[in-house]
């Protein structure tokens, strides 16, 4: 009885095991999984993948850059995100498709396989790159490698044109052991394909990819011929922040400091002007210091001509201090004049030089009255007279001195202004100039 209930539950159970295991399949079943193993099995990835030792392994190379990241030039160095491709043949890993359920390209890992030794001269740093394990791999045993790496490299950074500055910085790409014998290197694409290529570029950061020019080379050493490919990455600075923020505030402060000339040169009000002027320039060139890179080699152009400009100011302050101090005696007069201005450019400006000698016959006609009515020799009145003579002769001759100085310091002022002009317009011009070079670039 219970055989019989059980016989068709039995059924049941085997019909739907059988189900269950047709319908499974084992991973070992896949024609992906035969390919795999049948090109791993014997591979040996310590050896170069060449049937003929003799032929070289040509690696094909291909370079887009990304994004400039940072431009430091003090340290001089340059960080870029590139993506970089390899693409080589590698004469083991070859099948024939129509074998393996017409498979044509398969994943194999990285770390299986001969990969060829490529680096980066320049770089200085350990590059930063996302880990790709795989690589793929065609029928006909071609390997494509891409890798996105950041780059920091040396660079040789001009910064005399700042902020219209160009950079050319190189990246060259070679194997670090295998002479041209055994690994060559060639390019993926034509060298002009990849010097006007800019699509994948980011054009939202302070430099702008102008190209990237290529060159094939073989570096000769005591080891032999290496082949090396360098890629010559060109970009300039985007100036217009730094024409709103430094260039036309400077001018506009060295306009200033020429207002200044206009005062005469032996006014106290002129000190406290350009005192003031001074004051600005010291606070703009700290700013300044903040924005301008920094390098060892070079100085920018906007540096030298700000350094000159702080000296032409001091050298007029310099100067007007010691006129004020010479001219403007307090003890002369009986009382101090602040703030005193004399023109002395021209002869109806010059300060006038008192009449003297007619004071000096008014004074001795007055006092030779008073001594004759009073008791004394005549002796004594004359010996007076002729101190009091000599007393105004001398302060005759140093008021023509002063004159003369005066005189002298302005022709001295009128230079220094002449100068700082000229100097002024050639620094504008060189501005305009390196503009003009920077957008025909």
């Amino acid at each position: 009885m219970l055989a019989s209930v059980m016989a068709p539950l039995w059924a049941c159970i085997l019909v739907a095991a059988g189900i269950l295991a047709t319908d499974t399949h084992h991973p070992r079943d896949s024609a992906l999984y035969h390919l795999s193993k049948q090109l791993l099995q014997k591979y040996h990835k310590e050896v170069r993948p060449v049937y003929n030792w003799t032929k070289a392994t040509t690696v094909y190379l291909d370079l887009f850059v990304r994004a400039i990241l940072d431009v430091d030039a003090e340290n001089q160095i340059l960080k870029t995100s590139v993506w970089y491709q390899e693409v080589w043949n590698d004469e083991f890993l070859s099948w024939n498709s129509s074998m393996f359920d017409e498979i044509r390209e398969i994943s194999l890992p990285l770390s299986a396989i001969w990969a060829p030794d490529i680096i980066i001269n320049e770089f200085v740093e350990i590059e930063r790159s996302p880990d790709l394990p795989y690589v793929y791999v065609n029928s006909s045993g071609t390997i494509e490698n891409y890798k996105p790496i950041q780059v920091v490299s040396a660079c040789s950074l001009e910064t005399y044109a700042f902020p219209f500055d160009v950079q050319n910085c190189s990246l060259t790409f070679k194997s670090i052991l295998h002479t041209v014998e055994d690994v060559d290197l060639a390019f993926l694409r034509s060298p002009e394909d990849i010097q006007h290529d800019k699509k994948a570029f980011l054009n939202d950061s302070e430099w702008e990819l102008l190209s990237v020019s290529s060159t094939y080379s073989i570096l000769q050493s005591s080891a032999g011929g290496f082949a090396q490919i360098q890629f010559n990455v060109v970009m300039r600075r985007h100036p217009l922040v730094y024409v709103v923020s430094l260039l036309i505030p400077s001018i506009f402060l060295m306009l200033v400091d020429l207002g200044s000339f206009y005062l005469p040169p032996n006014c106290r009000a002129r000190i406290v002007f350009k005192t003031s002027v001074l004051v600005g320039y010291t606070i703009f060139r700290v700013n300044m210091s903040n924005q301008v890179p920094r390098s060892v080699g070079s100085t920018p152009l906007i540096g030298h001509f700000f350094t000159i400009c702080m000296a032409f100011l001091v050298l007029s302050l310099a100067k007007s201090i010691v006129l004020v101090k010479f001219l403007h005696d307090e003890q002369r007069g009986g009382q101090e004049q602040p703030f005193l201005c004399l023109r002395g450019d021209t002869d109806a400006d010059r300060p006038r030089v008192e009449p003297r000698a007619q004071r000096a016959v008014v004074t001795e006609s007055s006092l030779y009255g008073e001594h004759l009515a009073q008791p004394g020799t005549l002796k004594e009145v004359w010996s007076q007279l002729q101190s009091i003579s000599n007393y105004l002769q001398t302060q005759d001759q140093t008021d023509q001195q002063e004159a003369e100085w005066l005189v002298l310091l302005s022709r001295f002022d009128r230079l220094l202004f002449q100068s700082y002009l000229f100097m002024l317009g050639i620094y504008t011009i060189t501005l305009c100039s390196l503009w003009a070079l920077w957008g025909g670039v």
